[in-house]
């Protein structure tokens, strides 16, 4: 049994047997026929038994797990409404049969009134327990270790100044006030860190406003329920009980009007976007490790250091397989007999090598017999397609303390530091063999690996693809990436300078265009949860500004293409201009668009540099996309390709398939510089629409 069960088992029977107690001293109270048989117990037996009933309500609560699942913050509101609100329902349905009693039969009779009166005081605790931890689980959503132990404080603060209200002493109002504003104060800093509410978009957001309001409902029925029989002749409870009352009606009311604030004016959204950009610091501080010339050990350091702040994990180790060795590399807050414990459970599944999530440990009945402290695990493995370099734990005392989100942050930093893991091996193999062409053919090998070998193929588009690299590697790039929605973001660039530093450059920017380009969980819409094209640039700007060395500089350019609407956004960064074939008006031309290149301007006024432009295209166009070697290659005589002799090309082939559009340019650029050497990296991409379109949604 574990200790949350046991402090269930206990505070029920008491929670049980003081509730009855109270009962039976307000009836005494209630009832001179009893009173004069048993006698009247005195008031402090009656406000020890309410205080020992709110304790072992409040204690019963505090055992159950978290009440929030995972990232389901409205569904959370909902159980709110339904149970709160059920518990209001009989509170208004006893009232009203104890009018209709009261109607009845003689208005001097208290016995009813007294059992209504019990009834609904502890309906009403029981509705506070539960409210208040429910407001608990969404203020300690992400929080740091500082707000829990605040909110800890609070927490024993306010129940030792509720309590103390049941006493009879009276406080001069000197220093009652002051106690009760401090705690409110306490309170509206703590509302103030609900970052849950940056979570939803506009339709959850209503419907929480919608769910917290039906709340507030049900504690105003409370509320309209003790203020009405404040004045009752009848009530026989003690004053210090009726005035414990209050002040609870008080301070629940003002905390949920905090929480239903907070929802409406989005307060804690800076917190969620500073969060968000610690993860993209995190990556980019993992990819700075190559250039900087570190070791495996450090950035395996950088990743668990990145993983266990960014997922905030209670606990965490990192296991590292080196020729068939497994080595505990880090280990943070777990001992050593529970993590071979866990390591050895998940082998016995057949999930030590996976992927794996469970937010509920005690309820897996393997994990329950190992009697862990923790309630959620994620195990993340590091491999490539080649090898397996070990597997990172983490864990949380929290149930459902980890959700997807943290799953795929975790995928791209692990991600990451394969990439790096790889890179610094083929370095090193490379030193040993101290041959600069091996170094060259090794950066080769890489750079070929980042190039994307099966180009996307749609019933909307052809695309065909020609890189050439200048030296053994080269610095221009390309990528393609799938969004939802049918829609493809396609990124080109040139690296400044060639060799092994441009290649790597290269791979940077490839894993800086998969991390920016993730799903926003904060988006209000579909469309919105990927940064377009010119706030993409200036993310990879900044995220740039310490990776590249300062005479280097990064041209690109990115297209978001959404086929089933029919049109384009791109943004230019120094990059050269996108050459355009119209269909409809049968003129080519060059989009001529502003843009300056990434890592030139290395602060925040770059965003103003960059900017989006639209096109719908038709049926037919064609889109030639490519990097300045092209047109600068020369001829015997040192003369250009040139814009304009390329853009005859498309003039001339636009009709012909992508293929065949790239394999005439290519034929046209290799017979103007016969016999000359490639100065520059080549790399040519064609897009044509095709001509017969799909109907949208198919």
């Amino acid at each position: 049994m574990t200790i949350r069960q046991k402090l269930e088992t206990a505070f029920l029977p008491l929670m049980l047997l003081s509730w009855m107690v109270l009962l039976v001293s307000t009836l005494l109270h209630a009832s001179p026929a009893a009173a004069s048989r048993f006698g009247i117990p005195p008031n402090w037996i009656t406000l020890t038994a309410q205080a020992v009933f709110v304790a072992a309500v409040f204690g019963y609560q505090r055992a159950q797990p978290n009440l929030l699942r995972g990232t389901d913050f409205v569904g959370l509101l909902r159980r709110l409404v339904l149970g709160p609100g059920l518990l209001a329902t009989v509170c208004v349905g006893l009232h009203l049969l104890e009018r209709v009693v009261q109607f009845k039969h003689a208005a001097t009779d208290r016995t009813f009134f007294a059992i209504v009166y019990t009834v609904n005081l502890g309906l009403f605790v029981i509705f506070l327990a539960f409210t208040n931890y429910a407001w608990r689980s969404l203020v300690l959503f992400r929080a740091s270790e500082r707000l829990q132990r605040e909110w800890l404080w609070f927490e024993v603060l306010l129940g030792v100044t509720l309590l103390f209200r049941l006493i009879s002493w009276q406080f001069p109002l000197y220093f009652t006030l002051p106690v009760l504003g401090a705690l409110a104060f306490f309170g509206v800093y703590l509302s103030g860190n609900q970052k849950w509410v940056a979570y939803l978009n506009r339709r959850q957001k209503l419907e929480a406003v919608l769910l917290q309001g039906a709340i507030l409902m049900s504690m105003t029925i409370f509320v309209a329920y003790f203020l009405r029989i404040e004045q009752d002749p009848r009530l026989v409870a003690p004053a210090s009980q009726h005035a414990f009352l209050v002040l609870t009606v008080f301070f629940a009311t003002f905390y949920a009007v905090m929480g239903l604030l907070v929802t409406l004016f989005n307060l804690p959204t800076a917190g969620v976007f500073e969060q968000k950009r610690e993860e993209i610091l995190s990556l980019q501080r993992l990819t700075q490790l190559i250039q900087r010339g570190q070791t495996e050990e450090e950035v395996y350091a950088m990743l668990f250091d990145s993983a266990v702040q960014t997922v905030e994990a209670d606990a965490a180790w990192l296991d590292i397989l080196e020729e068939d060795t497994l080595t505990t590399y880090q280990r943070h807050n777990i001992a050593e007999a529970d993590s071979v414990a866990i390591r050895r459970l998940l082998a016995d599944y057949n999930l030590g090598q996976i992927e794996y999530l469970n937010n509920d440990l005690n309820n897996s009945s393997g994990f329950r017999a190992l009697g862990l402290e923790f309630e959620a695990l994620i195990v993340m493995p590091l491999r490539s397609t080649k090898r397996n370099y070990g597997t990172l734990y983490l864990l949380k005392r929290q149930r459902q303390g980890f959700d997807r989100e943290n799953m795929s942050i975790l995928q791209t930093f692990t991600s990451q530091t394969v990439l790096s893991i790889e890179n610094l091996q083929l370095m090193a193999r490379s030193i040993q063999n101290e041959r600069v062409q091996e170094e060259l053919k090794i950066a080769s090998s890489v750079q070929d690996s980042l190039i994307p070998k099966n180009l996307p193929t749609d019933n909307w588009f052809e695309i065909s693809s020609h890189a050439l690299a200048a030296k053994e590697v080269g610095g221009d790039f390309y990528d393609f990436l799938h969004l939802p929605g049918r829609r493809l973001a396609i990124l080109i660039g040139d690296v400044s300078g060639k060799g092994v530093t441009a290649a790597f450059h290269m791979a940077q920017m490839k894993g800086i265009f998969h991390a920016l380009m993730q799903e926003n969980p904060l988006a209000r819409s579909e469309r919105e949860k990927f940064p377009v094209p010119s706030k993409f640039m200036s993310m990879a700007n900044t995220a740039l500004v310490h990776c590249l060395e300062k005479s280097s500089f990064i041209t690109a350019s990115l297209y978001i293409i959404d086929y089933e609407h029919g049109g384009f956004v791109f943004a230019r960064a120094g990059h050269c201009h996108t050459l355009y074939y119209h269909s409809i008006k049968e003129e080519v031309s060059y989009f001529r668009t502003a843009g300056l290149g990434l890592g030139i301007i290395r602060n925040e006024s770059y965003e103003r540099h960059i900017k989006n432009q639209f096109y719908d295209y038709n049926p037919g166009d064609v889109m030639v996309i490519y990097t300045d070697g092209i047109v600068e290659a020369r001829a015997a005589d040192q003369s250009e390709y040139g814009e304009e002799r390329l853009k005859q090309m498309l003039e001339r082939t636009y009709y012909l398939s992508a293929d065949e559009i790239k394999t005439q340019i290519l034929d046209d650029l290799a017979e103007f510089s016969r016999g000359q050497p490639i100065h520059d990296d080549q790399t040519l991409l064609v897009i044509k629409f095709r001509a017969s379109q799909p109907e949208p949604g198919i």
